[in-house]
Order: C-alpha cells, then structure tokens, then sequence
C-alpha cells in the first residue's frame, strides 16, 4: 500500500451504530486517554464507546470529513454534484434558492 492511501486511512472518522458518537481522529479521545492523531485502526481492541460503552466493532467508517460527501463507489455518477463536497453542494441548494426568491420577487416588480 503507498504512504498516502495509508494517510487517507488515519483520517477517517467512524460513527458508533449504537448512540451516534462520532470519534474524530483529529480529536482523539480524552475521557479513555487516546491522544488526538490516533486512527480508529491503532485503538486498542479493549476501546469502548465513550458514550454508550459499545465495541469497537459497533462502529462504521464515516470517510474524511473535508473531502467529498456522498459514498466512494458513486462518486463517479451523476452530473456532477456527486463529486462536490460538503459545502459545495450547501452552496449550490441554497444558492439556487435565494435565486429562486429573488426571481419570484421580481415578478412582483412587472406589474
């Protein structure tokens, strides 16, 4: 494996299935002294979750939270709005919105 898919790997936040506790590597774990930087991966089997004491097996792998939204295997598809992240695709709804109420608002003006 190459240095930086390993990277990619350590980045990953995992949700818990059982309460919705998210452990963000970034943050590490300080109520079970797990410094921020340690990846879910090099946890120790005995971790727990924080908040409702389920296994490390209870967790799923959420990605990256800066990088692209949506799951790996469909971001290939679609016109395009699958390969934006986040924010992007909040700009994009939002956006389109405000400029629905303004053109809504200007009909008014025709009259």
């Amino acid at each position: 494996m190459s240095d930086r898919a390993t990277e990619t790997k350590t980045l990953d936040r995992h949700e818990c299935r059982a309460c919705g506790y998210v452990y963000d590597p970034k943050k590490g774990n300080p109520k079970n002294d797990i410094a921020p930087g340690t990846a879910f991966e090099d946890l120790p089997q005995t971790w727990v979750c924080p908040v409702c004491a389920a296994r490390k097996s209870a967790f799923q792998n959420l990605g990256q939270m800066e990088g692209v939204s949506g799951f790996k295997a469909n971001q290939r598809y679609g016109v395009g709005v699958n390969g934006m992240t986040e924010g992007q695709k909040s700009l994009l709804i939002f956006g389109g919105l405000v400029v629905g109420f303004l053109l809504l608002l200007s009909m008014y003006g025709l009259q």
